[in-house]
């Protein structure tokens, strides 16, 4: 994951309005969060998070403006003398009283403005932190959207993944990525799957090479990113080996500490991986929605044992 993203990156991304011009572009924005510093206004600095970048909005100037001119001064001074503090944002195009641009002037902290309301540049720029500061790691698989969950397909190099995929796109889903699979820790409980530029829309199909899945199929069949929700690993049929058969347990896997759902499908011929995988995922929907077949089933076999005791 990327460790730190720059105040130039925000004011690019955000079009924000750089007020002193010739500082501290370059410094670091190392945290998601944001804050608005309501407390550290009203003299309340033993908490405050000075490494967060802070924006000043319509009610904390308001407030700032009722004090007295020297308790202005004073908590101007106080909250730009923190050496790790980012930068600070004033929304709605407000005006910055000269003591801000004084003490930031003497630490180097660069002052934004934009014309946006608070509510909506906190949420730009929270996305936008979330997916530049967000935990990554690179996995090898393939990577469908089925009936609207995110299927990551694992398993050895040649067991059928791609070829299961373009199958897939056939049958009407979408491909998000082949053979590498960017994943994204974008909350506690969710992850982000994207394709590398370099292999966006590209599908490797022994016999055949790499074939382009949006000039083959259409727009309507790839995805630039998705949210993986399940896990299917691909794994070659052995003889004697006990494979699940009611699916009463739900497996877990973990990526990136956040634990998904977990399937094994072995692989012989004769077995059409792409309907397995088409069923996979509406269970999957239906257990979203409280229904468990194989639950229900073993209720029914436990229910009628019981009657005929």
């Amino acid at each position: 994951m990327a460790e730190f993203v720059t105040v130039a990156d925000v004011f690019e991304e955000m079009k924000l309005e750089l007020v002193n011009q010739g500082t501290g572009l370059e410094r670091k924005v190392e945290t998601i969060e944001v804050n608005r510093p309501g407390f550290a206004l009203s003299g309340f600095l033993m908490y405050y998070p000075s490494e967060r970048i802070q924006i000043l909005g319509r009610t904390e100037m308001a407030y700032l403006h009722s004090l007295p001119e020297e308790d202005i001064k004073d908590r101007v001074l106080r909250m730009c003398s923190f050496e790790n503090t980012p930068c600070f944002i004033f929304t709605r195009g407000l005006d910055i009283p000269a003591i801000f641009m004084e003490a930031s002037e003497k630490s180097g902290i660069p002052l934004l403005r934009t014309h946006h309301s608070t509510p909506r540049l906190l949420s730009q720029i929270t996305s936008f932190l979330e997916i530049r500061l967000a935990p990554e790691t690179l996995v090898h698989g393939v990577l469908v959207d089925v009936y609207g969950i995110g299927i990551l397909m694992t398993g050895s190099s040649g067991i059928g993944k791609s070829e299961t995929a373009l199958e897939l796109l056939k049958r009407g889903h979408r491909l998000v990525a082949d053979d590498a699979v960017e994943i994204r820790q974008i909350s506690d409980d969710t992850l982000v799957g994207t394709v590398p530029p370099l292999l966006q829309y590209l599908l490797e199909i022994r016999g055949l090479g790499v074939i382009n899945a949006m000039t083959l199929f259409g727009a309507g069949a790839v995805r630039t990113h998705k949210r993986i929700e399940m896990i299917v690993e691909l794994e070659a049929w052995e003889e004697g080996r006990p494979y699940d058969r009611l699916g009463l347990d739900d497996v877990k896997k973990k990526i990136l500490g956040v634990e998904l759902t977990s399937v094994t499908v072995p692989v012989r011929p004769g077995r059409n991986l792409a309907v397995i995988i088409e069923v996979a995922a509406m269970n999957q929907r239906l257990k979203r929605m409280g229904y468990h077949a194989a639950k229900e089933l073993s209720e029914k076999l436990l229910s009628s044992i019981q009657d005929q005791g």
